[in-house]
C-alpha cells in the first residue's frame, strides 16, 4: 500500500480539532433533539418497537425497504429510550461514528489536515436542513456501515489474511441491509479490492480471486442470516411481495425523463446554501483526476460514482437520498484546499500558516450552510418541523397519539387512514393493519399511449385493488378502537388515476361504528385541536385537516 500523504498537522493537534467537530456538532442536534418525527423515523421506529416486542419484520408492518434500519432502531431504542429523544440521540451517535471515518478516511487519502477537513465538512452537511440531516434516514446508517466496510478493505490492502476482508464484506451487507441502493458500494467495495490485489500488489489471479472472494463472503453473511430468520419466522412471502415483487414495480413508476426533471428539481435543493463546499469537491474530483497519485485517485473517483449512483434507483432524488454522497464531498474538498494551498503558498508559508489559511478558507465557504443550520435551530421543535416539512402533520401526530395513549388500554388498536406511522409508535399502540403507508394504495404507473392524442397514459399500479382489499379486511378484522384520518395530501399523494376504494368504503364504515372525538385543523402558524364534544360540533378551518374517530361505546362494550 502506497505511503500515507505527508501532514502538516501534528497528529495531537488534529485529535483536538476533530474532538471539536465532534462536540460543536453535538450541540448542534442535542438542540433539535426534541424536533418531532418524520414519517420515515416513524416507521423505523415502529418497527423497531415491534421487533423488541417479538414481531419480525414484515408481520404487522409492511414496506419495501430491507428490515436491517428496523434493527438498527430496535438498538437504538434499547439503548436510548423508546421516544424522540431516545432516536435522536442514537442519531448524533451514529453520525458522530460517521464522522470519525470519515476522518481517517479523509487524513488517509490527503494528510490529516484534510481529514479534520473532511470530518468538519460532513458534520455540517449531513446536519443541513437541505438535506434534511436532523431526521433519522437509513442513509444515515448507510453511511456508518459502507464507511466502515471500505475502511476495513483499504486496511486490508497489504494484509495477507482474509478475516479483514470478510469484516470489510460483512459491513458492507449491513448496508445493504439498512437500504437496497447500498448495492453499490458492496460493488465498489469488490472492484477496489480485485484491483489493488492485482494492479497495486501484483498478486497472481488465485489470490485475487479469493481475496474478492472473502468480500463476497462477508456481503453474503448478514444477508443470508436475515433471509433464514425471516424464512423461520414465516415472513419470507411478505418480505418478497414488499421488497421484491413490489418494489419492482415502484421502481418502474419513473421513466429515465421525468427522472432527469426529478434530479434537476431535487439536486439544487440539496446542495442548497452549501454550493461552496460541493464547488471544492468538484474541483478536488478535477485535481485528484489530474494531479493525484494514482491508487487513491482512483479509489476516490470510483467511491464518488459509487455513492451518486446509490442516489438513483427509482429515479426518484429526493433530498436525503443525497446523504449517501456527503462523504466523498468532504473528503474531496478538504483534500482540494490542503492540495491548493501547498501550491500556492510554494514552501514560502511554515505549517501552522497553511493550516490556518486552510481553516479559512473553509470557514467562509460553509459559512452559508452554517448560517442556514443556526437560522433552523433557533426556532421551537414544532417551528423547526413546520420549516423543513411544510404542513406535513408531525407535530398533530404526537399530540393526537399522545390522546390516544391517554384515552385507551394498551391492548388498543389504531388504524391510521393515511401515512403517519409516527401516530403508532408515540402511542405505543398496535396497527390493526399492515398497512402504515397508503402511498402505494394511491400509486399509478404508464399505461398505453393514447391511439387519438398520442399522449401517455396512467393506470392505477397493478397491486392497488389488492391492497386495498387486504387494508380494509385487516381493519374490519381487528376492529380497532380508534381510526384516524388523515385528510393531508402529503400523506396519500393520491392523483385522478388513483383507485378509491378505500375512500370510498371508509366512509361508510366510519359513520355506521365511530364517533368523532377529535379534530385537528392545520392552519398557516398554528394547529387548532377540538377533542370531545366540540369536535364534533366543530366547523372545518382548513382543508388539511385530521380526524379522530372512536368506536361507537355500544360496539366498545359489547362482549
Amino acid at each position: 500500500m502506497a505511503r500515507n500523504p505527508p501532514s502538516w498537522l501534528p497528529r495531537p493537534w488534529a485529535l483536538l480539532c476533530l474532538a471539536l467537530v465532534l462536540i460543536v456538532t453535538a450541540a448542534a442536534r442535542l438542540k433539535a433533539i426534541d424536533i418531532p418525527l418524520e414519517r420515515d423515523e416513524g416507521e423505523y421506529a415502529y418497527g423497531g418497537q415491534l421487533l423488541l416486542q417479538g414481531v419480525p419484520p414484515y408481520a404487522a408492518a409492511y414496506n419495501m425497504k430491507f428490515p436491517g434500519i428496523y434493527a438498527a432502531y430496535a438498538v437504538i431504542l434499547a439503548v436510548f429510550g423508546e421516544s424522540t429523544r431516545g432516536i435522536h440521540l442514537g442519531l448524533l451517535v451514529v453520525n458522530a461514528a460517521s464522522i470519525l471515518l470519515v476522518y481517517v478516511l479523509g487524513a488517509w487519502l490527503s494528510g490529516r489536515l484534510a481529514g479534520v477537513i473532511a470530518a468538519a465538512s460532513y458534520a455540517l452537511l449531513s446536519a443541513s436542513p437541505s438535506v434534511l440531516g436532523l431526521a433519522g434516514h437509513a442513509t444515515h446508517f448507510v453511511v456508518l456501515t459502507c464507511l466502515a466496510g471500505v475502511w476495513l478493505l483499504i486496511r486490508a490492502r497489504d494484509r495477507d489474511g482474509l478475516g479483514t476482508l470478510v469484516a470489510g464484506g460483512f459491513a458492507l451487507g449491513l448496508a445493504l441491509l439498512m437500504k437496497q441502493h447500498a448495492v453499490f458500494f458492496a460493488l465498489f467495495g469488490l472492484a477496489h479490492v480485485g484491483w489493488s490485489s492485482r494492479a497495486g500488489r501484483g498478486l497472481p489471479w488465485s489470490r485475487v480471486v479469493s481475496r474478492a472472494g472473502a468480500v463476497a463472503l462477508g456481503i453474503l453473511l448478514p444477508v443470508a442470516g436475515t433471509l433464514v430468520y425471516l424464512g423461520a419466522a414465516g415472513v419470507h412471502d411478505r418480505f418478497w411481495f414488499w421488497c421484491v415483487e413490489y418494489a419492482r414495480v415502484y421502481a418502474g413508476q419513473v421513466s429515465p425523463s421525468e427522472g432527469w426533471a426529478s434530479f434537476l428539481h431535487h439536486f439544487p435543493r440539496a446542495v442548497g446554501p452549501a454550493l461552496p463546499l460541493w464547488l471544492l469537491a468538484l474541483a478536488g474530483l478535477i485535481a485528484m483526476a489530474r494531479r493525484g497519485r494514482r491508487d487513491r485517485a482512483l479509489w476516490i473517483t470510483g467511491f464518488t460514482l459509487a455513492s451518486f449512483a446509490a442516489t438513483i434507483p427509482g429515479f426518484w432524488f429526493r433530498e436525503h437520498y443525497f446523504i449517501v454522497l456527503l462523504p466523498a464531498v468532504a473528503m474531496l474538498a478538504g483534500g482540494y484546499l490542503v492540495g491548493m494551498t501547498e501550491v500556492l503558498s510554494r514552501d514560502r508559508l511554515p505549517p501552522a500558516w497553511r493550516a490556518a489559511l486552510c481553516a479559512l478558507v473553509f470557514l467562509l465557504a460553509s459559512a452559508p450552510a452554517a448560517g442556514s443550520l443556526r437560522a433552523l435551530l433557533a426556532k421551537s421543535p414544532e417551528e423547526m418541523s413546520r420549516a423543513l416539512y411544510g404542513s406535513n402533520p408531525f407535530p398533530e401526530s404526537v399530540s393526537i397519539a399522545r390522546y390516544i395513549a391517554s384515552n385507551s388500554g394498551p391492548d388498543a388498536r389504531v388504524a391510521v387512514l393515511g401515512s403517519e406511522p409516527q401516530i403508532y409508535f408515540h402511542s405505543g399502540r398496535r396497527s390493526a393493519t399492515g398497512y402504515i403507508y397508503t402511498y402505494g394504495l394511491m400509486e399509478r404507473v404508464p399505461g398505453p399511449r393514447d391511439p387519438a392524442t398520442g399522449k401517455p397514459t396512467w393506470l392505477p399500479q397493478p397491486y392497488a385493488r389488492r391492497m386495498h382489499e387486504e387494508m380494509i379486511r385487516e381493519i374490519e378484522a381487528a376492529e380497532p378502537e380508534y381510526i384516524v384520518f388523515v385528510q393531508v395530501y402529503t400523506s396519500w399523494l393520491a392523483n385522478p388515476e388513483s383507485d378509491q376504494h378505500i375512500m370510498e368504503w371508509s366512509r361508510g364504515y366510519v359513520a355506521e361504528r365511530y364517533d368523532l372525538v377529535g379534530t385537528a385543523d392545520i392552519l398557516e402558524n398554528d394547529t387548532e385541536y377540538r377533542w370531545g364534544h366540540e369536535a364534533a360540533s366543530s366547523e372545518p378551518r382548513s382543508e388539511e385537516r385530521m380526524y379522530v374517530f372512536r368506536l361507537k361505546r355500544s360496539i366498545l362494550a359489547a362482549p
